[in-house]
């Protein structure tokens, strides 16, 4: 079996998210499943109403308890949160081992890797176990060493940006 594509979309633009999300969109309407695993992000995409109306293609989980991004908590929520996000590492990994979906998307893990949470072996050898499944990783911050191992990078920056007052 062809192991699934690795697409990265980094950089400090706006829109990495909303890139895989387009992707999944796009898998969910030709009968794909998809599943969306949230990190770092404080309230994130999980308790949306909108989005439970995308199940059961579109799946998404996140396993911190904190609605406030991950740099701003406190650094003793920061250290309790890290079990979490192992937690729900090991969660990806059972979603890839069965085949639950058709793409995973993986939305800010590469802060997960910047905030030495795991290594970029860890990541690697978790989806080393992909089979076909498409996997998408979003976040800021391209690791070189992670680029020998993707298919696909898309680099997200922020050419113009004038702030809107109304």
């Amino acid at each position: 079996m062809d192991k699934g594509k690795i697409t990265v979309f980094s950089g400090d633009g706006k829109g990495k998210t909303a890139a895989a999300l387009g992707i999944a969109l796009d898998a969910a309407a030709d009968g794909k499943t998809v599943v969306v695993i949230q990190f770092l992000k404080g309230k994130g995409l999980a308790e949306a109403e909108f989005c439970k109306r995308m199940e059961p293609e579109i799946k998404i989980f996140r396993f911190e308890k904190s609605d406030v991004d991950f740099d701003d908590r406190p650094s003793h929520q920061q250290e309790s949160d890290v079990s979490s996000i192992r937690n729900s590492l090991g969660f990806a990994r059972k979603v890839l081992a069965t085949g639950e979906c058709d793409i995973l998307i993986l939305d800010e893990v590469l802060g997960v890797i910047d905030n030495n949470i795991i290594s970029v072996s860890e990541l690697c050898d978790l989806v080393d176990h992909r089979g076909g499944t498409e996997v998408i990783f979003t976040g800021r911050v391209m690791n070189d060493e992670l680029c020998a191992f993707v298919d696909e990078i898309s680099q997200i920056s922020t050419v113009y940006f004038k702030k809107f007052d109304p």
